[in-house]
């Protein structure tokens, strides 16, 4: 059992004074405002919150960070850098290399990361011993940095899709793919899930995914009961490509195999027309937005009021590490929306700290995050209020100034994982320096 005291909390009915929160087996067993002080108590100066949710993530694109700037370039040339990366990941640099991301993860403010992955197999698509080994070197790194995990494990069968129809895979894509549906989902079936971690299933876009084969992943999540995830409209030409082939919108295509539910999230969801939102939000789905990744890429700034006033639910997820800072996602979101209306307040500070924390556990499948209080995980997150950038903030409206340099503690299933602003690993930044240096060759 631990015990924090709180010299503020954000607690379901808003902020309150002196609050302890009691937690034992990784769960908040009681919340208690106006609270003195009391011995044995773990103190959390500034402002406590619920943990953030990383609905998003590829963990080694951390290895690209400030190193696909100098040409221009798009996203398809970006994506070639990333393919390099790949031929110096196996399951021991993988490790060290996620363990490193997490943790910086975990120092921002996440508590629970969905990691994207289909980083499945060897070059040349031969799985190892364990087929399951990338995803078993994830789930290590997870529990080393202190971070919860939602293995999101990806279906990947083409190399794309063009107005002719999908292609095949090419030499670096083949280690992604299980060959068939049927083979991913006989993998992916043998994980067993525990405490802090889950699985959810992926279906990696339409391009990458034949029509044919969506409905098995569908049937297997369902009776797994696994959330269901799915890059959507990240640029035109995906939606161009579908239209051209199967005579419909992505959002479409995966609504008519049975995939929109309230279980789905969509990731990006930037280009999508009024037929789409209106899909997606009848379905109670879930988008997932990545507003420092749409923005370094160029991909475009998606209909997030439109999604939301339609009936979707709202995330966020720092997708390919360009920036690591749950503050910068939910605000990006409010941002971005300001620039294509001509309107502040497009969200409330209560919708962003739910897209952070409630919707973002949901969309993992975690419904019991995201919220201090009884029964709920013991995820949480203590923020500075006297610095020199939130110094003099209304503790309500935190969430517009403050940025990952602002944490000071951070607690996940009632450990201590992040003290003081140092990581129980010691220096991340020489991990991720080591871990990077061992994938770029």
């Amino acid at each position: 059992m631990s015990t924090y005291w709180c010299e503020l909390a954000v607690l379901p009915g808003g902020v309150r004074r002196h609050v302890r929160l009691r937690t034992e087996r990784g769960r908040i067993v009681e919340v208690v405002a106006d609270e003195p002080m009391e011995p044995g108590d773990t103190v959390l100066a500034g402002l406590v919150l619920p943990g953030f949710a990383n609905a998003h993530s590829h963990a080694f694109h951390r290895a690209l960070r400030g190193r696909t700037h100098a040409d221009g370039g798009n996203f398809w040339t970006w994506r070639d850098a990333m393919y390099r990366v790949t031929e110096h990941l196996d399951p021991d640099t993988y490790r060290a290399l996620a363990t490193a991301v997490f943790a910086e993860m975990v120092l921002a403010g996440y508590t629970v990361v969905g990691e994207f992955h289909y980083l499945h197999h060897r070059a040349g698509g031969r799985p190892y011993d364990d087929p399951n080994a990338m995803g078993e070197a994830l789930m290590a790194a997870a529990a080393d940095a202190g971070i919860r995990l939602t293995l999101i494990d990806t279906l990947y069968l083409a190399g794309g899709l063009t107005g002719g129809g999908h292609v095949p895979l090419d030499a670096v894509q083949e280690r992604f793919s299980d060959c068939s549906a049927a083979a991913w989902a006989e993998r992916v079936g043998a994980l067993r899930p525990t405490e802090r971690w889950r699985v959810a299933a992926a279906v990696h876009s339409v391009r990458a995914v034949p029509r044919a084969d969506l409905s098995v992943l569908a049937d297997a999540a369902g009776a797994a009961r696994w959330p269901v995830h799915a890059h959507l409209s990240e640029q035109p030409g995906e939606n161009l490509a579908c239209e051209s082939f199967y005579g419909c919108s992505p959002t479409r295509l995966l609504a008519d195999e049975g995939m929109l539910t309230p279980a789905a999230s969509l990731v990006h969801a930037t280009h999508l027309g009024d037929d789409d939102i209106a899909l997606l939000g009848g379905a109670g789905a879930c988008a997932v937005l990545c507003p420092t990744t749409e923005r370094d890429l160029a991909d475009g700034i998606g209909p997030a009021r439109a999604l939301a006033d339609a009936g979707a639910r709202l995330a966020v997820g720092s997708d390919q590490q360009a920036v690591v800072d749950p503050f910068e996602e939910v605000r990006g979101v409010e941002m971005h929306e300001r620039l294509e209306s001509l309107e502040r307040g497009r969200f409330s500070p209560v919708d962003l700290l739910a897209m952070g924390t409630y919707e973002g556990y949901r969309s993992l499948g975690w419904d019991d995050g995201g919220i201090l209080a009884h029964h709920h995980v013991a995820d949480l997150v203590a923020v500075r209020t006297d610095s020199v950038r939130t110094a003099g903030c209304a503790v309500d409206q935190i969430l517009y100034a403050a940025t990952s340099a602002d944490v000071t503690d951070v607690v996940v299933a009632g450990e201590h994982v992040v003290a003081d602003g140092r990581h129980r690993l010691g220096d991340v930044g020489r991990l991720l320096a080591e871990a990077i240096g061992r994938v770029r060759g």
